[in-house]
């Protein structure tokens, strides 16, 4: 178990929230002085919260958090509550490792305080989504206890079946509750936009329309009517048009507007975590829940001296991982991870656990998901709530001279 106190989570909460709203920025006050008002409003907020438990027979000792020493975040500027460290099932549930050990992981997870639990109607063909069900439907946790996000738009083989029409965002979501066996699930993802579906020639207006249309339905399989958008954009700043547009249409029709982007973040890609995203989250609350902090492996150090047998990159339909790896540029990215070794060895840590840090160092991060294969693996990722305390701003800066590749951007967001 993680050794935090729920005391700290909550000033943790606060922080975020004042630093949301401005209050975290100098203005014609000392920095001193604002952080000692800060920390005043913190220890206030804490005593209310133990004074209504203690009316009501409850202590912070009974919290989840507490208990185990996870951090909460919200999902973006949202008041949905998800643990920083998020379990996904991508590669791993129904395909690489069996359902026995998939058991394991997520029984790991919920006793060390993880609660968001990430699948998509097209991982290992649906049947991550059966695994998952199955899990939750055996250990019997309450339903109010977890967070579940799937994606909708690679449903099937045939046309209907894939992409984000009406008919099959319905259906799609429809067959993702089937198969998870549950009456609701709390974000809906699209995977990516759909360019089969125009209207005044543009991907995101035909996307939210048909979501105008489809919202009832949408209701009743998602606890917060929340769909929203990720996927892969290589046009620079193309996401920041697509949900900006996606914020102004669900105001327009009275919708609640997208609350997240999921996106790759890791050591050696920064740019839509730390530039664009940012500006969204700042301007319409879209928070940012991230995956692959080892870059699909990368950085977990097993890549070292080639790709071993039975690693990701070996399996079949990962030639490009394994020619990532081997290339010119994933020989650069070795050299400066045994640099980055270093660095952990001082602070006590395994490389895996610096790198996942980094990740929740930025507080625009609302949660990391987490892969793992075995409980092993999955331990240690979570130790990195650990060592984010330990990274100060040398040390940041210090990971930031090796990588040489720190994202630059004029604007300030907070202006």
């Amino acid at each position: 178990m993680l050794s935090m106190s729920y005391s700290e989570s909550v000033r943790s909460g606060i922080n975020r929230y004042h630093s949301d709203l401005g209050l975290n920025q100098p203005r014609h006050t000392d920095q001193a002085e604002l952080q000692r008002l800060r920390e005043v409003r913190a220890a206030a907020q804490v005593k209310n919260m133990e004074d209504f438990l203690k009316m009501n027979g409850l202590s912070l000792e009974d919290c989840v958090a507490y208990q185990t020493g996870m951090k909460y975040r919200n999902l973006g500027k949202s008041g949905l509550r998800v643990s920083c460290l998020g379990l996904g099932t991508w590669v791993t549930f129904g395909g690489q490792i069996t359902d026995e050990m998939a058991e394991q992981l997520m029984t790991l997870a919920y006793e060390n305080g993880i609660n968001l639990f990430d699948t998509a109607e097209v991982y290992a063909a649906g049947k991550a989504e059966v695994v998952l069900g199955n899990i939750i439907k055996k250990k019997g946790w309450r339903r109010s206890s977890l967070v579940i996000t799937t994606k909708i738009f690679w449903g099937g083989k045939a046309e209907t079946e894939r992409g984000l029409s009406r008919k099959h965002i319905i259906e799609g979501l429809k067959a993702s509750l089937e198969r998870l066996q549950l009456e609701y699930v709390d974000v809906v993802f699209a995977n990516r936009p759909d360019p089969n579906t125009p209207m005044e020639g543009r991907h995101l207006k035909a996307f939210i329309m048909f979501r105008v249309k489809i919202l009832p339905a949408v209701s009743e399989f998602t606890s917060a009517s929340t769909l929203t958008v990720s996927g892969f954009f290589n046009q620079r700043y193309y996401i920041i048009y697509l949900l900006s547009e996606a914020y102004s249409v669900a105001r327009q029709f009275n919708l609640i507007p997208p609350i997240c982007e999921q996106a790759e973040y890791h050591m050696f890609q920064r740019e839509k975590v730390e530039v664009q995203l940012p500006e969204l989250f700042h301007k319409i609350g879209v928070g940012a829940m991230t995956w692959s902090p080892l870059a699909c492996g990368i950085i977990s150090g097993k890549y070292d001296s080639g790709v071993p047998p039975y690693s990701r990159a070996s399996l079949k339909g990962y030639q490009w991982l394994k020619d990532k790896i081997l290339s010119e540029e994933g020989r650069r990215q070795q050299a400066k991870l045994k640099e980055l070794q270093a660095i952990a060895e001082r602070l006590g840590c395994t490389l895996p656990q610096l790198a996942i840090a980094w990740c929740l160092r930025n507080e625009g991060v609302s949660s990391v998901l987490l892969g793992a294969s075995n409980t092993d693996q999955l331990m240690e990722n979570i130790g990195a709530i650990q060592v984010l305390p330990k990274l100060s701003s040398s040390i940041v800066h210090e990971v930031d001279s090796i990588l040489g590749n720190k994202p630059y951007s004029k604007k300030d967001y907070r202006s």
